[in-house]
């Protein structure tokens, strides 16, 4: 049975707590929702209990600050996934390495030219 309700969500620490603007989860970009949704999807596939993010993230958190890391906290949330994920076994770090690689590619082929991308 998946132990992460909307309440776990709602009911992590300020320090920790997900960005919100009138009660509504914020994401500047699309990608950390997709960060998200991943950590949450894991837990309820029972991949790793909520408690175990919620201090993972914590840790990842608690270690930027007191290394002066300005990393904004979406980054830091996908830290803490990438780390839960490969202590869990369900990503090597080569295989994260690679498709951090491959979406890079695609960024910049995206991205780095003017054209139309319907041919």
């Amino acid at each position: 049975m998946p132990d992460n309700t909307p309440s776990q969500i709602d009911e992590l620490p300020a320090d920790i707590a997900v960005p919100r603007d009138n009660g509504e989860l914020q994401f500047a970009q699309p990608w950390e929702a997709r960060a998200f949704g991943m950590a949450v999807l894991l837990n309820e596939n029972g991949s790793y209990p909520w408690k175990h993010f919620s201090e993972r993230l914590a840790e990842t958190i608690h270690t930027a600050e007191s290394h002066g890391d300005e990393s904004a906290y979406y980054e830091r949330w996908l830290n803490a996934l990438e780390s839960l994920a490969i202590e869990n076994g369900l990503v090597s770090r080569d295989e994260l390495t690679q498709r951090a690689i491959e979406q890079a590619h695609q960024h910049n082929h995206d991205h780095d030219h003017d054209h139309d991308h319907d041919h």
